[in-house]
């Protein structure tokens, strides 16, 4: 079994649980997260407005100042059979690219052993 990790857009979230129980893959878990991609921010226009004095007081010029700023995304993760791996990630990729920075990022691992937590089985 594998697990398919998958960091996406808040704005698309509906389409990706709609795409994934169309697919074939009803279980899965979604949580908000707060992060950041390697792509730094240009301080050079944010220096010039700033000494100019034209920052805006708000919550767009408190954004601005924020060079480090956490994005919010949301979090998917999915347990599947390894044969059914390709067709998961297909499914999130086709959703969520829109081709700009920001599409997220998706990551698969090995799951080792799963258990049933009802009754303890051991499951494959």
């Amino acid at each position: 079994m594998k697990e398919v990790m998958a960091f996406i857009r808040t704005n698309k979230v509906n389409d990706t649980k709609k795409a994934l129980g169309e697919a074939g893959f009803p279980a899965f878990t979604c949580r908000r997260v707060l992060g950041r991609g390697k792509k730094m921010v240009d301080s050079s226009v944010l220096e010039i407005i700033m000494e100019s004095g034209e920052l805006p007081v708000s919550t767009v010029g408190e954004a601005m100042t924020e060079t480090i700023r956490l994005i919010p995304k949301r979090f998917f993760t999915i347990v599947v059979e390894d044969e059914f791996v390709k067709n998961a990630v297909d499914t999130i990729i086709r959703v969520n690219q829109t081709g700009n920075p920001g599409d997220g990022k998706i990551f698969v691992f090995d799951i080792p052993e799963t258990y049933k937590v009802r009754t303890g089985e051991m499951t494959l």
